[in-house]
């Protein structure tokens, strides 16, 4: 029977015939893949600041697992075939070269590729003992002991909400070429702030969980806890801020420190806004009508459509937001649809007749007294059908045009700096849980990007704040909304005396 080597064992034999030194951080790694393998812990997660070698250990931890037995079939995935094909390559020059695994060389060439191999083993098995297979490949059909996720997040497969969900539904189909009992092992560093290897719920673009929830995880930034390099070696003090100073604060935060940020330094922060989570309440007393939010008294509302034609999952989104501010000066972010049509009805109304009847349906739930539409493109087609639907409903809000001259960028950062820097905006954790939050995280003024929640959500904070002395203008539930914005009305009083 063949004598147990434990990996850290097996590493050091090869860094010996290299000529090299272990590092501590490289010992840990190793005790701890060895550990996690030997107690039936099968799904793992090694996260390591970049070059800190850790493609290389798990290089040398697949021959390892190859050498213990040669039935087993390793599969890597990486972000392209080519990262996939560096790790399969390295793995065929270990096995060639250190001394405990070198009988399992093959002589037969064939079996003996660049981006696949197949050991010397015991059983005649369909798959590979090792193969490699991009993000993107077609993997259906194959079954494999393990599966290597080697850097499967890069800025290429994470860099967009569509992107995101792409990369998960692939890494889902996982399950099925695992068997059972077989381990799952991703490498990496986080790209992005929805990265994959969170442990938090963030509770916002949809992902209600961690993706990789109930994985075991090891984490080694480049500093520890007292800030100190874990490998001063190759890391001083000096090189790391260097490091800091040529790739800017959120890269060497994700890259070497392993906290999910967005590497491409946004400007937005949707941290600094403030979550709540109750509703408004409407008050009626001594003939008149309040509005309130956590016992703040609203005196202002603004309303902001960004149109288009709202087509599923095609081109510019169609955005409505409503902002409410206070006695105090605070903003309320309290709305924000995003809208499409059904191409379903079509023949019941067109999509702007569509779109203006979510609007009409907007404007009940959340008593606003006007609408701003911006009218560049479609937009210039819209006041009077929006108006007419508003009629038809009993509604009496005015339908504002506005026509943007200023560069959006600008307009954005304009609406968002002060407020987002005073920490004066609060946020619906219904809005929340849209692709607003996202669109903030990762929105660049010199790169195109997803910028229409933004877009609405600025007009509203840069509209002149709409005072609120009015008639009743719509009914909600048979019940007459008054004025609710801290304006007394007018009121007749009787007099039998003379002055």
């Amino acid at each position: 029977m063949k004598k147990r080597v434990a990996f850290p064992e097996f590493v050091m034999l090869w860094d010996q015939l290299q000529g090299l030194s272990m590092p501590q951080h490289h010992l840990k790694i190793c005790r701890w893949l060895d550990e996690a393998w030997t107690t039936g812990r099968r799904e793992l997660l090694l996260m390591a600041f970049r070059n800190s070698g850790k493609s290389t250990l798990v290089g040398l931890f697949c021959a390892w697992l190859l050498y213990q037995d040669a039935d087993r079939r390793i599969m890597v995935m990486a972000a392209d075939f080519a990262l996939a094909k560096k790790m399969v390559r390295n793995v065929k020059r270990i096995i060639e070269r250190h001394p405990l695994t070198k009988p399992l060389k093959p002589k037969r060439k064939e079996q003996w590729a660049s981006d696949q191999f197949t050991v010397n083993r015991p059983s005649e098995l369909r798959d590979p003992s090792m193969l490699a297979k991009g993000i993107g490949a077609n993997i259906t059909g194959s079954r494999a002991d393990v599966v290597i996720c080697d850097d499967v997040e890069v800025p290429n497969t994470c860099d967009s909400a569509p992107k995101r969900i792409d990369l998960r539904a692939r890494l889902q189909e996982i399950d099925y070429v695992l068997v059972p009992g077989g381990l799952q092992l991703y490498v990496g560093t986080p790209h992005t702030y929805y990265t994959i290897y969170t442990d938090k719920k963030h509770g916002e673009g949809g992902e209600d969980e961690p993706f990789l929830l109930g994985f075991e995880r090891f984490k080694l930034p480049l500093l520890d806890d007292n800030g100190n390099s874990q490998w001063a070696e190759r890391f001083p003090d000096s090189n790391i801020e260097s490091i800091r100073r040529r790739t800017g604060k959120n890269k060497f935060e994700s890259q070497m420190m392993l906290r999910p940020v967005n590497i491409s330094e946004s400007r937005l922060d949707p941290d600094l806004m403030q979550l709540y989570k109750s509703e408004l309440d409407y008050n009626e007393h001594n003939q008149m009508a309040s509005l309130s939010l956590e016992g703040h008294k609203l005196i202002s509302s603004s309303c902001w459509w960004d149109p288009s034609f709202g087509s599923p999952h095609k081109g510019d989104a169609s955005v409505i937001a409503a902002v409410y501010s206070d006695d105090e000066g605070g903003y309320w972010l309290h709305g924000l649809r995003y809208m499409t049509h059904d191409p379903k009805k079509l023949k019941e109304a067109d999509e702007a007749t569509q779109l203006c009847r979510q609007v009409v349906a907007f404007v009940k739930e959340f008593y606003l007294p006007s609408v701003c539409l911006e009218t560049n493109g479609v937009g210039k087609f819209l006041p009077g059908l929006l108006r007419r639907e508003l009629e038809k409903e009993g509604v009496s809000c005015a339908v504002i045009e506005k026509h943007s001259r200023t560069n959006k960028a600008e307009r954005i950062l304009s609406a968002f700096d002060v407020v987002l820097a005073s920490r004066a905006l609060k946020v619906h954790r219904n809005v929340w849980r849209t692709s607003f939050p996202t669109e903030m995280r990762e929105w660049v003024p010199s790169v195109s990007a997803k910028d229409d929640a933004l877009d609405a959500v600025a007009g509203c904070l840069l509209s002149e704040p709409v005072r609120l002395p009015r008639t009743p203008v719509h009914i909600l539930d048979g019940k007459k909304i008054k004025q609710w914005g801290g304006y007394g009305s007018a009121h007749t009083a009787q007099s039998d005396f003379d002055v």
